[in-house]
């Protein structure tokens, strides 16, 4: 097994010897330490745990048997394509989010992949949208509909590209709102709408 540098045998080692805990909180926990590199997320660590009877040694050989013939795929976000861009929302209002992203890597993303939610205020029933399986250079326009907050005030969520097995690659796309009175980002969309049709390439939540 070829482990990256960044985890040589002897630096493991030395860290389990320190690790007696069998809480398999702590242990999700010290496997996402441990292998902080490759930005495990809580869910794919507890897979890789219990998949190992809770073993913190035979999860990370485990994990990097997985991955290790695998190379995460790469994501560039070309840009925000949201229409009316900058205007406020008003409260409780259904309105449109939309980037065009790329795969800037030279291979194509497998397929299973989607823009997931990660942290930030939810807006809507909306935490995954799934995205085609793009070429290399080859670039797609993604689109959420989300619901606006009932209180006034600036808001703000994270999401992130994610594969199969919950690991998460590529540019973080952020969505921040500012809820208002007078918003009039969703009059915008509609009016847009109505002079437009949506382009075939648009993936949607």
């Amino acid at each position: 097994m070829d482990v990256d540098n960044d985890f040589d045998d002897q630096n493991l080692l030395q860290q389990f010897s320190c690790m007696g805990t069998t809480d398999k909180d702590d242990l999700v926990k010290q496997l996402q330490r441990l292998l902080a590199g490759s930005q495990l997320n809580e869910a794919t660590a507890t897979f890789f745990l219990d998949m190992n009877n809770w073993n913190l040694q035979a999860a990370i050989c485990s994990y990097f048997d997985f991955e290790s013939p695998f190379k995460l795929p790469c994501m560039t976000l070309l840009y925000d394509s949201t229409i009316g861009e900058g205007e406020s929302v008003s409260p409780n209002t259904k309105f449109r989010k939309s980037w065009h992203v790329m795969n800037s890597g030279n291979e194509q993303w497998p397929d299973g992949i989607c823009l997931q939610y990660t942290s930030g205020v939810i807006m809507g029933d909306c935490t995954r949208i799934p995205v085609p399986s793009l070429a290399p250079k080859e670039s797609t326009e993604l689109s959420v509909v989300l619901v606006s907050p009932g209180e006034l005030g600036v808001y703000e969520s994270k999401w992130r590209m994610m594969t199969t097995t919950g690991s998460y690659f590529g540019d973080i796309i952020w969505i921040i709102v500012t809820v208002s009175e007078s918003g009039t980002l969703a009059v915008t969309q509609q009016l847009h709408q109505l002079s437009t049709s949506q382009s075939n390439d648009v993936q949607m939540c």
